[in-house]
């Protein structure tokens, strides 16, 4: 009996670390082209490691820019949607009103519906209001579809709080907006730490709302690594931005690691 359980135990082992070389191995594979000279450069040849392709990212006007409407993306996004998420997804969790649950139901609705489906209108709107190829459109454009699950995801975090600390606090002498920003705030900073990531994988990869509504400002940087495939493609450059790309995410999720493991628990999203 001992035999077979040490059996099985070195089979499943050898199938976790199979398979974390399985995952592994197309990063390390992205990792190392992109320190490989693809292309024919002074004083560089082919094949060679070279940190080249880095210097690239940044020396490129458009690959730089494309970095930074991305992140303005993502700051634009969050500091604007988690503001207004939290004292919806506060009157969701604590107040009844007509409609309350149909509401809620229309929001998650309208997350579920595939942003090319609402490109026109959104042009439209957009074109009226003067904002088509800016950073705050797009920024906008993000916060109309991450907001509603961002309500969603508070939401559950708040209904895990007792009420019994509202009231608490109310009898205390405390006003709704004071309670929500000194002691719900603390409370659900592991939730408002997932819907903060949440709002940021949706505007780091987003690229359908870029192509419509951008032309010549504005491009993310999704869309500038496809614009790197031509006839000649520099695939050293297409990992090393590749590779750049991924680092903010990676940044932001060992950041907050703590905050999603716990948040996932109690918050059960």
């Amino acid at each position: 009996m001992t035999f077979v359980l040490r059996y099985l135990t070195a089979i499943k082992f050898t199938a976790l670390v199979g398979f974390i070389i399985f995952a592994c191995l197309p990063l390390v594979q992205m990792t190392l082209i992109s320190f490989t000279a693809t292309v024919p450069a002074p004083d560089i040849k082919i094949g060679s490691i070279t940190f080249a392709n880095y210097r690239g990212i940044w020396t490129d006007p458009n690959l730089r820019s494309a970095f930074l409407n991305s992140v303005a993306y993502v700051l634009i996004n969050i500091g604007i949607t988690v503001p207004i998420a939290i004292p919806a997804a506060y009157a969701f969790s604590r107040m009844s009103f007509i409609g309350d649950k149909h509401l809620f139901l229309a929001f998650i609705a309208f997350r579920i519906t595939p942003p090319v489906v609402l490109t026109l209108p959104i042009f439209q709107l957009f074109s009226a209001l003067g904002i088509v190829n800016s950073v705050f459109g797009i920024a906008l454009a993000h916060c109309l579809f991450n907001l509603p699950i961002s309500i969603w995801i508070l939401q559950g975090f708040i209904s895990a709080i007792p009420k019994e600390m509202d009231e608490t606090a109310f009898l205390d002498g405390y006003s709704r907006p004071h309670f929500i920003w000194k002691f719900l705030l603390p409370q659900i900073s592991s939730g408002i730490a997932v819907t903060a990531f949440f709002c940021f994988m949706f505007s780091w990869v987003e690229v359908v709302f870029a192509r419509i509504l951008t032309t010549t400002n504005g491009k993310p940087i999704s869309m500038a690594i496809s614009a790197l495939f031509g006839f000649q493609t520099d695939i050293g450059l297409v990992m090393a931005v590749t590779v750049a790309s991924m680092l903010p995410g990676a940044v932001l999720l060992f950041a907050v690691r703590n905050h999603l493991s716990k948040g996932f628990t109690i918050g059960k999203v």
